[in-house]
């Protein structure tokens, strides 16, 4: 079987509404993913209901802080603390914030550091 899925593009001003809607309609949290961009990141939120499989797509600049939803789904703060060790992103209000201390890492969010150029070869 395969799910139906449904992307929606939103900023960070739509995503707590959106979100509480999903839990008020009974939807699960699946997952929290980051994507760093050029500059910013991809953040997605997947949401699921009777296999209807929803993602929230949002692209913040590098140095936005954005919203907590884990005072929604409290599960969400897992995900959360990873993509701010991780990434570097600012979250606020996670209802338990780790303070970067969520993974123990040689290099301070080792996914937000840019990638080298490659050589070009002459």
């Amino acid at each position: 079987m395969i799910e139906n899925q449904e992307l929606i593009e939103l900023d960070e001003e739509g995503l707590l509404a959106r979100v509480y809607n999903f839990f008020q309609e009974g939807y699960r949290i699946v997952q929290i993913h980051c994507t760093r961009l050029d500059n910013g990141f991809e953040m997605n939120y997947s949401f699921d209901k009777d296999c209807n499989f929803t993602n929230l797509r949002m692209v913040i600049d590098k140095d936005r802080e954005i919203s907590s939803i884990s005072s929604i789904y409290w599960s969400a703060f897992l995900y959360e603390n990873e993509i701010a060790d991780l990434f570097g992103v600012k979250i606020k209000n996670m209802v338990i914030d780790y303070k970067g201390a969520f993974y123990q890492s040689s290099v301070k969010a080792p996914f937000a550091v840019p990638k080298p150029e490659p050589e070009k070869k002459e």
